[in-house]
């Protein structure tokens, strides 16, 4: 016969499970940037990403309404990842520029799958409009005019988030897959320009399988930065601009 102390000794020495932390749109895209750093973001489904969490795929969808608004999260996540820079002297614009896009190139690069989130984002949320506002108080405030400072956003472009746009590279660093192509192999001696170039980076850098992106990222914004602060110097208006401007077409001249 076992006696009721006895029992009672044997329930308190089984192990007790620590309490589940509770569900939370947080806690969800959490997982999802683990797991998109694992698999990239094709490999991120919500039923896969459910059962990490240890909940049914539905239990999901009280705190992200589809895969769309989970990316959402997790390019709003890194962008409150970014280091804040400190408050610059008045007039300075410059270092505190570079040193918010170069933070938020480190963050992005961290993460293989984030430069393809970023660049294929359509909703500017909150935390999307509020990193645009920081950049633009640091030109508003060293004495940019706001129409300046609109058509130097535009002039940044992607590069506000780390990114620079280069042609026929995949987005995530992942190699393109093989197919089949009928365009025909290009001939290295129809193309001495672009021969001639490589030729120079491969002795300027032996043993490099491509081209230094952070060197090329740097140099691009340098050259911006630099075109930036002579048109602040100048004076420029877009008012007074006559490029970008529609040109008549001949049959309206005549």
């Amino acid at each position: 016969m076992t006696h009721a102390g006895e029992v009672y000794a044997v329930h308190l020495s089984r192990p007790v499970s620590p309490p589940r932390a509770p569900l939370s749109r947080d806690r969800v895209v959490a997982a999802a940037i683990r797991r998109a750093d694992e698999a990239g973001l094709d490999g991120l489904s919500m039923r896969p990403l459910a059962e990490e969490l240890g909940v049914v795929p539905m239990a999901l969808y009280k705190h992200v309404a589809d895969k769309d608004d989970l990316v959402d999260g997790m390019v709003d996540t890194l962008i409150g990842d970014v280091p804040p820079v400190a408050e610059p002297r008045p007039g300075k614009w410059r270092a505190p520029v570079r040193e918010t896009i170069s933070g938020t190139r480190d963050v992005i690069t961290s993460h293989p799958w984030a430069r393809r989130a970023f660049e294929t984002r359509t909703l500017r949320t909150p935390a999307v409009l509020g990193y645009m506002e920081r950049l633009s108080q640091i030109f508003l405030r060293a004495g940019f005019s706001a129409d300046l400072t609109h058509h130097v956003m535009h002039l940044l472009g992607a590069r506000i988030w780390g990114i620079s746009p280069e042609l026929f590279t995949a987005p995530d660093g992942v190699p393109m897959a093989q197919r089949r192509v009928t365009s025909g192999t290009p001939d290295p001696a129809d193309y001495p320009g672009i021969m001639a170039i490589a030729a120079d980076a491969a002795a300027r850098r032996p043993g490099a399988a491509s081209c230094d992106e952070d060197a090329e990222f740097d140099f691009a914004l340098d050259v911006i930065l630099d075109g930036i602060a002579r048109l602040r110097r100048t004076g420029w208006d877009s008012g007074r601009s006559t490029r970008g401007q529609r040109v008549p077409s001949r049959s309206s001249r005549n």
